[in-house]
């Protein structure tokens, strides 16, 4: 069964994209098929894997707005071996778009539908606000995966977001849950990671990833290379901890599946 993961936060700079790239590329490195869905006009998360955003001939948008269909707006990331569905400026537009479209949150949705089962992971990089787009991706998705960092404004921002996903549970998805929460440029050395970190594991307990990310200058390094981190430094502490991060989300899928 294909589990097709949201990865959102509308605050900016906590890892989101990395988190999107890296996820994608060490699942697919597991021998799982891995389709990426980039859902941010800035394209961040299409770059990052390799892909020119300047260069497409049609991208996520022209799928939304029926322009194009998802076989011919798909590519591949060319290293790392995934799909994406790639995005470009082209996607600010499609906000205005979708507004006057009849179900207009369910877009991503009915295609995801058409095409999830040829993936047994669907990723999809969400922007950095709680627009249309956000919204599609959390009507579309089964689980939430929300990197943060252990910052005193990282938990504010998080009850907006958990606010976001009930309402989107009662009126579009009820199947929608927090699948985790993955805590990102992590230094333990900082005594308010670990005050916020303490803080977390209260309020969600084993809903926060063991694994942490840690502040890694290869892991910063790699999307300037159109690389995942996995693909350029494989034995760089950013790269063990986004293949520790699916190894312990399989484990997790496994046990669900089980308890069944």
């Amino acid at each position: 069964m294909t589990k097709i993961l949201a990865v959102a936060n509308q605050k900016g700079g906590v890892g989101k994209t990395t988190t999107s790239v890296n996820l994608a590329a060490s699942l697919q490195a597991t021998r799982r098929k891995v389709l990426l869905v980039d859902l941010d006009p800035q394209g961040n998360a299409t770059m990052g894997s390799g892909v020119d955003k300047s260069e497409l001939e049609y991208s996520v948008y022209d799928v939304l707005t029926g322009e194009a269909t998802f076989d011919q707006a798909k590519t591949k990331a060319p290293e790392a071996g995934f799909d994406i569905l790639p995005a470009n400026g082209d996607l600010v537009a499609a906000e205005i778009e979708l507004l006057d479209m009849p179900a207009r949150e369910s877009k991503l949705k009915s295609i995801l539908a058409g095409i999830a089962q040829q993936y047994d992971f669907i990723v999809i990089d969400c922007p950095p606000s709680l627009n249309m787009l956000t919204l599609n991706a959390l009507v579309a998705a089964q689980g939430v995966v929300i990197p943060m960092q252990c910052e005193y404004y990282a938990l504010e921002g998080l009850s907006a977001l958990m606010d976001t996903i009930s309402a989107v549970s009662e009126t579009h998805n009820p199947q929608l849950q927090i699948e985790g929460i993955l805590r990102t440029m992590y230094d333990p050395r900082n005594k308010l990671t670990t005050e916020v970190s303490g803080q977390l594991f209260e309020h969600f307990g084993d809903r926060v990833y063991r694994t942490v990310v840690p502040r890694n200058i290869r892991l910063a390094e790699a999307p300037s290379y159109g690389l995942p981190v996995l693909q350029y430094d494989r034995q760089s502490r950013g790269a063990i901890a986004y293949l520790a991060l699916a190894g312990e989300m399989l484990r997790r899928n496994e046990q669900a599946l089980q308890a069944g």
